[in-house]
C-alpha cells in the first residue's frame, strides 16, 4: 500500500499518537475480515473452475489460434453453445504476469471508450461480451473495435469479443469470427459430474433417464445445472440409492412444483405452520436449533400471537417438520425430503403472497443477528442470498438495493453490514440487474447522503465485488467515497490498494486528480498515492510512469495545490519519499526533483515559501537517508540548482530560506 504522512489506528483501546500529522481512529465494526478470501480470489477460482469443466467445443483451437496470433478472437454462435465461457477460459489461458482479466462495459458511469487509449493496460485480458447486445449497441460497438485493436496490439493484450448472433460483421473484421459449435452434451455432463467428485464406474454406465434428458439440445448452463442437480441427489438420498435413483432424483426435481406446494400451504392454516415451512425454505440446511429460533423470530415479525398451550403439551419440532414434508438429519439440520422443494416453497410464498415480501426483509435483518455454535458466515449469506434471489427473479432489484441501505444506515452489527454486503452483492452479480446496480453504488457514491455505516458496505462492494472485473468503475467510485468520508479512512485505503495493483489506474486517477484545484480530501488522496516507487518503478518495456509527460503534468499540478495550501508538516513526509528515491542518482531521480520544483514554480505569491520549504525538507531529508547522508547531500545541492535555475538566478551562496526571509522583510 502506499505510504502515508498520516498515523493510523485501528481498534485500538484508546486514543494514541505517535508523530505529527493527523490521526485517524476507527472505532466500530469493520468488514476487512483477514480471514475470508476476497472476491478478486473467488473471481480468480472461478475462471479456474470454468476452466477445469469447460468440454472444448467445436472452433475452440481456432480461436486459441487466431487469439495467439492477433490478439484479437470474436466468437459467434448459437446462445447456449458456451460462447461466453469459451471466451473466459481463452482469457484465463492467456494469462501473463503482468495484466489483469477485466470486462469491458461501454457506456456505463466510469467506464472509459472503446477509442480511448487508456483503457487498456500492459498484458491485460479484456472480455468485450455482446450476445445479448440489440443491433444499435453491436453497432456502436464495431466502430470502436478498430481502436480498441490498435490498443490492445500495442500493449500486447488479449481480446475477445462474443458477438450476438447473426449480427452484421464487417469484412475486416472477419478473418477474426471464429464460430463455436455445441460439444457434445454428454460430455459436458459427464465432466462436470467428475469434476463433483462423482465415481466414474456410476456416470460412464448408460442411463436412460440421462438418455432421455440429453434427447434434444440443451444450453450448456442447462445442462451443468442437472449435474449439479445429480450431485446434490447423491447427497440427499438414502443408502443404497446409485447412480439411476440419483438422477431420477434430479429429474424429478425440475418438474414444475407449484400446485403441490399450494395443496400443502392450504391444508396448513396455523401461523406457526407457515412459519416453519418458510423458514425451512430460506435456511435449508440449518441446524434445527437454528430453525426452531428463526421460526420464532418470523411469527414476531409477522405479529402471530404467542401460544397458549402449555410447554409440555406443544408439539414438538419432529412432528411440525412432518407436516411440511421435511425431516432432521443425523447431523441436527433440516432439510425437505424432495430435493429443490425449498425452492418451490420460497417462489410459492413470495408470489402468492405479497403483503409477507417486507417482514421478510425485516426477520432477515433480525435473523443474521442470531449467534450460536451453528450460526455461521455461510448460513447468513445463504439466507440473504435466497431472499435477494426473490427480489430479482421478480424485477424488484430497486427495492432489494433499498433494503440494503436500510440494513446498514441504522446502528446496525457487522452481521447487519456483512448481509447488505451480500444482498448488494447479489444485485452487482446478476445477469439482468448487474447494470442497474453498478449505476445505484455510482450515485449512492457520488450524489447521496450515506447514513450510519453504509459508507462502509460501500467500500466494500467496490473493492472486493465490482474491482474485480471491472476496476474503472470501481476506481471512480471509490474515489468520490475517499473525497466524502470524515471520519475514516476505509475508502482512501481500498483505492489505493486498488491504484496499486495498475499502473494503468494509477494514470488514470493522477489525471482526475489534476483538476483546476484540490480540495482538503482530495490532496490527501493525492499524497496517499503519489508514493515515488510505483512512479518510478518500470513496466511494460521498461518506461516508468514519472517519465509520461501526461503524468508529469498531472503531478505537477497536484504537488502545486499541496506546496500552496498546506504546511510543511502535512506533506514533508511524502516530499522526503521522493528526496530519498532521488539520491539514487538516476535519470528519474532527476524527474521526480523537476516535478517538485516545478510545482513550486506555479505557486504564485508563496512561490518563495515553496522553494524554502522544499529546500528545508531536502536538508532535513538527509538525516534520514537510506543510502548515506553524502548521498543525500549530493541530492539536496542538486535541488538547490534547480530552485536557482527556476528563479532565472546564477548559483547563490545563500539558501532559498534566508533569500525568502529578506523577501519577507522587504
Amino acid at each position: 500500500m502506499s505510504e502515508r504522512s498520516s498515523t493510523r489506528v485501528e481498534g485500538a483501546q484508546g486514543p494514541m499518537h505517535t508523530g505529527s500529522g493527523n490521526m485517524y481512529v476507527t472505532v466500530g465494526p469493520d468488514l476487512g475480515d483477514p480471514g475470508r478470501p476476497s472476491f478478486r480470489r473467488i473471481a480468480d477460482d472461478q475462471l479456474t473452475w470454468l476452466r477445469r469443466v469447460l468440454v472444448a467445443p467445436s472452433g475452440m483451437g481456432a480461436a486459441r489460434a487466431e487469439l495467439a496470433d492477433t490478439g484479437t478472437v470474436i466468437l459467434d454462435g448459437l446462445p447456449g453453445s458456451g460462447r461466453t465461457s469459451a471466451a473466459r477460459v481463452l482469457l484465463r489461458e492467456s494469462h501473463r504476469d503482468s495484466g489483469v482479466f477485466r470486462e469491458l462495459l461501454p457506456g456505463e458511469e466510469g467506464e472509459l471508450s472503446l477509442t480511448d487509449p487508456g483503457l487498456v493496460g500492459s498484458g491485460d485480458r479484456l472480455l468485450l461480451d455482446l450476445s445479448a447486445s440489440d443491433a444499435a449497441r453491436w453497432a456502436a460497438a464495431r466502430s470502436g473495435l478498430p481502436a480498441l485493436r490498435k490498443a490492445v496490439h500495442d500493449q500486447q493484450a488479449r481480446l475477445v469479443v462474443v458477438m450476438p448472433h447473426g449480427g452484421v460483421l464487417e469484412s475486416d473484421l472477419q478473418r477474426n469470427r471464429v464460430v463455436i459449435d455445441d460439444p457434445p452434451g454428454v460430455n459436458v455432463f459427464r465432466r462436470h459430474l467428475r469434476m463433483h467428485g462423482l465415481p466414474c464406474e456410476q456416470y460412464l454406465r448408460p442411463d436412460p433417464t440421462v438418455d432421455d434428458f440429453l434427447r434434444e439440445r440443451r444450453p450448456m448452463r442447462e445442462i451443468a445445472d442437472f449435474a449439479d442437480l445429480v450431485r446434490r441427489a447423491r447427497g440427499a438420498t438414502r443408502a443404497g440409492d446409485g447412480f439411476p435413483q440419483w438422477c431420477a432424483t434430479a429429474l424429478r426435481s425440475r418438474a414444475d412444483r407449484r400446485n403441490d406446494v399450494a395443496v400443502l400451504v392450504a391444508r396448513l392454516r396455523e401461523s406457526p405452520q407457515r412459519a416453519l415451512l418458510i423458514t425451512v425454505a430460506m435456511l435449508h440446511g440449518a441446524h434445527a436449533d437454528v430453525i426452531h429460533r428463526a421460526t420464532q423470530l418470523l411469527l414476531g415479525v409477522t405479529g402471530s400471537p404467542p401460544e397458549e398451550v402449555p410447554l409440555l403439551q406443544r408439539r414438538d419440532l419432529a412432528e411440525r417438520l412432518t407436516e411440511i414434508s421435511a425431516e432432521t438429519g443425523p447431523d441436527g439440520h433440516v432439510r425437505f425430503t424432495e430435493l429443490d422443494y425449498d425452492s418451490a416453497v420460497r417462489t410459492h410464498f413470495w408470489d402468492h403472497m405479497p403483503d409477507l415480501r417486507q417482514h421478510l426483509g425485516v426477520w432477515t435483518a433480525h435473523s443474521v443477528d442470531l449467534d450460536g455454535t451453528h450460526v455461521t458466515r455461510g448460513l447468513r449469506d445463504g439466507m440473504v442470498t435466497q431472499l435477494a434471489g426473490q427480489y430479482l427473479r421478480t424485477a424488484h432489484g430497486e427495492e432489494l438495493a433499498s433494503l440494503a441501505e436500510e440494513w446498514s444506515s441504522t446502528s446496525a452489527s457487522r452481521a447487519g453490514l456483512e448481509a447488505a454486503v451480500q444482498a448488494l452483492t447479489c444485485g452487482l452479480n446478476d445477469p439482468a440487474h448487474g447494470r442497474h446496480f453498478r449505476e445505484r453504488v455510482y450515485q449512492w457514491c457520488a450524489n447521496r447522503r450515506l447514513r450510519g455505516k453504509f459508507a462502509q458496505v460501500l467500500v466494500q462492494v467496490c473493492a472486493d465485488v465490482i474491482a474485480s472485473s471491472h476496476p474503472d468503475q470501481a476506481l471512480l467510485r471509490l474515489y468520490y467515497l475517499a473525497r466524502r468520508e470524515p471520519d475514516t479512512t476505509h475508502a482512501l485505503r481500498a483505492l489505493c490498494e486498488l491504484v496499486d495493483t495498475s499502473h494503468r489506474l494509477r494514470r488514470r486517477l493522477l489525471n482526475r486528480l489534476a483538476g483546476p484545484a484540490l480540495s482538503p480530501a482530495e490532496l490527501d488522496i493525492f499524497l496517499s498515492v503519489c508514493a515515488p516507487g510505483p512512479l518510478t518503478d518500470p513496466y511494460d518495456n521498461g518506461r516508468a510512469l514519472v517519465e509520461e509527460s501526461a503524468v508529469r503534468g498531472a503531478l505537477t499540478a497536484c504537488w502545486r495545490d499541496v506546496l500552496g495550501d498546506l504546511p510543511p508538516s502535512g506533506w514533508q513526509s511524502q516530499a522526503r519519499r521522493w528526496l530519498h528515491t532521488a539520491a539514487v542518482g538516476d535519470r528519474l531521480g532527476g524527474i521526480l526533483l523537476d516535478v517538485l520544483v516545478d510545482a513550486a514554480d506555479r505557486c504564485g505569491s508563496r512561490r518563495g515559501a515553496a522553494f524554502a520549504a522544499l529546500y528545508a525538507s531536502a536538508r532535513d531529508a538527509e538525516c534520514t537517508a537510506p543510502f548515506g547522508s553524502a548521498c543525500a547531500a549530493e541530492t539536496t545541492d542538486l535541488l538547490f540548482q534547480k530552485i536557482c535555475a527556476a528563479q532565472g538566478l546564477g548559483r547563490p551562496t545563500t539558501p532559498p530560506q534566508a533569500e525568502s526571509a529578506r523577501e519577507t522583510e522587504s
